[in-house]
């Protein structure tokens, strides 16, 4: 899992597809949400809209999955 580390608390979903370099376009975001390609949290999300949090986990059609980290929560995420 590859995590990709953001400014805002907050990020809506086709932002965070173009912010981690998975689309090239909000076009291309737009047509993998929209058919139900991409998924968030293990559930088919078609709202491009969708409000990404920390730690969301956002799954790709290609099965490469990107963990949403807010920049300043690193110590939340370390497992020792």
């Amino acid at each position: 899992m590859e995590e990709v580390m953001v400014q805002e608390a907050v990020i809506r979903l086709e932002k965070f597809l173009k912010f981690a370099g998975v689309v090239m376009t909000g076009g291309e975001a737009k047509i993998l949400i929209q058919s139900g390609m991409v998924k968030v949290n293990g559930q088919t999300e078609q709202r491009r809209g969708r409000k990404l949090q920390d730690r969301d986990v956002v799954t790709m059609p290609d099965g490469l999955m990107l963990r949403v980290c807010v920049k300043g929560e690193e110590s939340a995420l370390k497992e020792d």
